[in-house]
């Protein structure tokens, strides 16, 4: 059932069908999909172009290594969070097929590319008005996340692309890798995730909860329009720190644009105890989300100029420690870890994805 003021409705440009996903042998793979050309790497493996052999529709085949029984139990259980997944800016599961080594997820085909790529080119003119705009859709997908009990867990800017180079006004959330079921009263405590985008309660290993996905909202607000990361330090353990502190500020000059509406939004999300944040329904009723687009006032349509040298420097920084992690990924925490030296902790906590 839908959460009221949450839309499921899956129309509008690029209409996705959803579907229930089983795994099928990599055989079948070969006689239902033509492979066309390659679209990208990393540490998680290729993705290629591919293309229904019945109907010619393009699709993004994500082929990822998968030699132990508990690398296939974490595919079985993302590919069981996306077919519970009916949104517009959530990101579709096509067909899934297993092979001797490696597993293969068709996926609804994104072509805009990452969203702060975008933001930080120079043809881009990034407002505040715009930056509502995102979040809102943000704010809306992770709100039907949470309605079905699902926490995302990996929010970052990495995972927000758009929709189509037609289309960079609309947003599409992906990897769903570390999502998981979240049940009230049931304490979930992870420890993975990517240090400047993790809550408090992952870096002590306390309980999580919908607020987890909030606090992440708030960091990627905070960068988006200002291009400065709040919590990051000079190496992981000093971010992780920062982090736990929870402490923010907008004395920067790239603050001089920004409206006193959108600091009030990115206190209230970054507030260091998980239930003292607002849902992400609460969210979309600030006056930042909710007021501006109805007043269309010309002082949120002026450009962030600050903020867009800074994203650009910010993207720049991202691109390289993901290509130095490609080749330094670290492995997750075990579920049983309870307490770890702060020097260990920091490895573990490395765990950042390189898409």
């Amino acid at each position: 059932m839908a959460t009221p003021g949450i839309s499921t409705d899956v129309g509008g440009p690029h209409t996705f069908p959803h579907k229930l996903v089983t795994f099928r042998t990599k055989e079948m793979l070969q006689d239902l999909y033509v492979v066309k050309d390659p679209l990208g790497s990393g540490r998680f493996g290729k993705v290629y172009l591919v293309e229904e052999k019945t109907t010619g529709k393009k699709f993004a085949a994500k082929q990822c290594a998968c030699r132990r029984p508990s690398q296939r139990k974490d595919f079985e259980l993302e590919i069981e969070v996306m077919n519970e997944l009916k949104h517009p800016k959530l990101l579709h599961l096509f067909d899934a097929f297993f092979g001797k080594n490696e597993v293969t997820l068709v996926l609804e085909l994104v072509t805009g590319g990452e969203l702060f790529d975008r933001i930080a080119d120079d043809s881009f003119d990034l407002t505040e008005q715009l930056a509502v705009t995102y979040l809102r859709q943000i704010c809306e997908a992770i709100a039907y996340m949470h309605s079905v009990n699902i926490l995302h867990l990996d929010l970052k800017p990495e995972n927000i692309l758009c929709l189509s180079p037609d289309h960079l006004d609309l947003i599409k959330i992906i990897d769903f890798g570390f999502a998981r079921r979240y049940t009230p009263n049931t304490p979930l405590k992870i420890m993975f995730g990517t240090p400047e985008f993790v809550a408090p309660e992952v870096v002590n290993f306390d309980p999580l909860g919908k607020g987890t996905d909030v606090w992440s909202i708030g960091v990627i607000t905070y960068v988006l329009l200002s291009g400065l990361s709040p919590f990051m330090g000079d190496d992981e353990q000093e971010t992780l720190s920062n982090v736990t502190s929870g402490e923010i500020d907008f004395d920067d000059e790239c603050f001089d644009e920004v409206s006193q509406e959108a600091k009030d939004f990115i206190h209230k999300l970054l507030q260091p105890k998980e239930r003292h944040r607002p849902t992400c329904l609460e969210c979309l009723e600030h006056p930042w989300l909710y007021e501006m687009p109805r007043q269309n006032l010309d002082s949120h349509r002026k450009s962030l100029a600050v903020a867009i040298i800074n994203l650009k420097k910010f993207v720049s920084r991202r691109k390289w420690m993901r290509s130095i992690n490609a080749v330094r990924a670290m492995n997750r925490l075990q579920a049983g870890v309870k307490k770890q030296s702060s020097d260990d902790l920091t490895k573990n906590m490395s765990k950042l994805n390189a898409k």
